[in-house]
């Protein structure tokens, strides 16, 4: 199933292994990737999908247009490490 603009990941692989993210964009089995911190939303980060791992949270990017919004949505999945399945 690929991977759709809005849906959280969990990078999986890399130096940035472990740190939320969300997909910006998805083309031919790669992602663009932003966190609002260290991957603004200007200059996301292109990651292959198999070094990711999605989840079933889908965040609207509609309403996130800054990055203090972004990070601020993705505050809970830091904090809450073992509260959200992945897939």
């Amino acid at each position: 199933m690929p991977l759709e603009a809005g849906t959280v990941v969990r990078s999986a692989a890399g130096h940035d292994s472990g740190s939320w993210f969300v997909v910006l964009s998805a083309e031919k089995g790669f992602v663009r990737l932003a966190d609002g911190k260290t991957r603004p939303l200007e200059k996301p980060k292109r990651k292959s999908e198999k070094h990711i791992r999605k989840t079933n949270t889908r965040l609207d990017l509609s309403s996130i247009n800054t990055n203090k919004k972004l990070r601020e949505a993705l505050r809970e999945f830091r904090g809450n490490e073992g509260g959200n399945q992945l897939v």
